[in-house]
């Protein structure tokens, strides 16, 4: 029995290594191998492709911009995502597993065909609402709005599939505590809800933002062909590629990376251990209670 016992151990333990094996190798040849190309190729003259991309009013107009609507994305993404996974876990209504499915659906359909969707329904000449919106002086395909619509399609799940198993982990147990000893909705989401979810929440923002400031596919059809002025940084790296201007190309990329990491980065610094979070989210919930009264 002992003998077996060991075969059976060494034999666990060397399909873990052999897994751990596989595993490092293939994140090695996806992701660290063709990023440390990047990064070697922004560096191979040392800072000088850095300097010379910022310094190109092109790159940091794109670059500007990339930030902007990401940050308008994630803001809009943030409201809503919060506010529809709430809906999804406290509440019930006709319709709800299919409301579930649609928020999944930016996962599931290339960016391309969202950015067609856009332009069928908000070109000034022939889309839906696009020629009554271009009278009232509104543009949204080939201008930012356009790009903030197609950028907050592509990155809504992001939030909410943070948020909605951490709801379901909590229950509604405090909250109806709450609202029973006569605090309101506001109260009891600001002071119960909202700390029991904020590290999905902010989970969720870090990988909107990281999405957001990526996205190409459906930006490049909203955008159309306003070079200089409404690109984004990642069709100017496309452009700049192109064009054989391979350094600027490759500092872009290098940026956009960097930017990425840096927020996961600090995300995974900043979160506390589940074990020193649980207590502090005890200690919260039973003056808030007392509060309300």
């Amino acid at each position: 029995m002992a003998n077996a016992s060991r075969a059976v151990g060494n034999r666990s333990a060397a399909v873990t290594w052999t897994l751990r094996v596989v595993v490092v190798v293939y994140l090695f040849m996806i992701v660290a191998w063709p990023t440390g190309l990047v990064a070697q190729n922004t560096f191979a003259n040392g800072l000088d492709g850095l300097k010379t991309a910022l310094s190109d009013p092109d790159v940091t107009h794109s670059l500007w911009l990339t930030v902007r609507v990401a940050l308008i994305a994630v803001a809009i993404n943030l409201v809503f995502g919060v506010g529809m996974s709430l809906l999804l876990v406290r509440y019930r209504f006709p319709g709800k597993r299919i409301l579930s499915a649609l928020i999944d659906l930016p996962l599931s359909v290339s960016p391309i065909v969202v950015g067609l969707a856009l332009v069928l329904v908000y070109n000034p000449r022939y889309g839906w609402f696009g020629e009554t919106l271009s009278d009232n002086g509104i543009d949204v395909v080939f201008a930012t709005p356009g790009i903030v619509m197609a950028t907050c399609f592509v990155a809504l799940p992001l939030v909410v599939r943070e948020v909605v198993p951490v709801l379901e982990e909590m229950g509604d147990e405090q909250e109806q505590a709450a609202r029973s000893l006569g605090a309101n909705g506001r109260q009891t989401f600001w002071r119960i809800t909202l700390p029991g979810i904020r590290w999905a929440i902010v989970y969720g923002v870090v990988l909107s933002l990281a999405r957001s400031l990526g996205e190409f596919g459906a930006v490049k059809i909203v955008a159309g062909k306003s070079i200089g002025d409404k690109e984004t940084a990642t069709l100017l790296v496309q452009r700049e590629y192109q064009n054989f201007n391979q350094d600027t190309a490759y500092s872009v990329s290098f940026l956009l990376v960097l930017a990425a990491v840096l927020c996961l980065v600090v995300v995974a610094i900043l979160r506390p251990k589940p074990e020193s979070q649980r207590p502090a989210r005890r200690k919260q919930a039973r003056p808030l209670v007392k509060e309300s009264t």
